[in-house]
């Protein structure tokens, strides 16, 4: 028999925990003792699971300082946008609505995360590799609200110019040490972008 939807809840919550306090004990061991001394077996310990554990979760330990869990999110508010927006008013929009939905330590976080990959070539690297996902899953959206496929040309380009966009943004976000909001900093690039990038 397959799980009830409450229990499936309930087990994707439970790992979405699980995730977020791998990601925690080895943030917080990153800045007590650098990126490079820190073992997956000191985070695995600190968090109180098995280092095979911690591997089900994040393949690398370069990973823990790389991936989040933005895309569902992303996916699921970019669907939602009303139909006349242009694509790239309509991921302005989304995009302002998951920032906007942060818990409140999560903007902290991801500028911890951010600072570890601009220090590190090889996290920076792995931050920039894992945009290709992220611009597969706005192509895919864009080109179902043009009513296109998702190999076309044109939802495929607007996905790649949208996530270039805010990974300068965030970059320069973190580098100014989060002066401003998140949200302000990439609700401004987007807006840019929007208006076609002059100057």
């Amino acid at each position: 028999m397959s799980s009830s939807p409450r229990a499936e809840g309930l087990r994707e919550r439970k790992k979405a925990k699980t995730r977020r306090t791998i990601q925690e004990h080895a943030l917080r061991l990153f800045a007590e003792q650098g990126y490079e001394a820190t073992t997956v077996e000191q985070i695995a310990e600190a968090a109180e699971i098995s280092p095979s554990t911690f591997f089900r979760y994040f393949p690398t330990k370069e990973d823990v300082a790389v991936q989040d869990a933005y895309d569902p999110a992303l996916a699921a508010a970019l669907a939602a946008q009303p139909a006349d927006l242009t694509p790239v008013a309509a991921v302005r929009a989304t995009v302002s609505a998951v920032l906007e939905g942060f818990p409140e330590d999560e903007e902290s976080q991801v500028l911890t995360r951010t600072r570890l990959q601009l220090k590190h070539t090889a996290l920076r690297a792995r931050a920039v590799d894992s945009m290709t996902t992220t611009i597969g899953m706005l192509a895919e959206g864009i080109a179902e609200r043009l009513g296109r496929d998702t190999t076309d040309p044109l939802s495929r380009a607007t996905a790649g110019a949208v996530a270039g966009v805010l990974l300068a943004a965030v970059f320069a976000w973190a580098e100014a040490d989060g002066a401003r909001r998140l949200a302000d900093v990439t609700d401004e690039a987007l807006g840019l972008l929007e208006a076609g990038l002059r100057p």
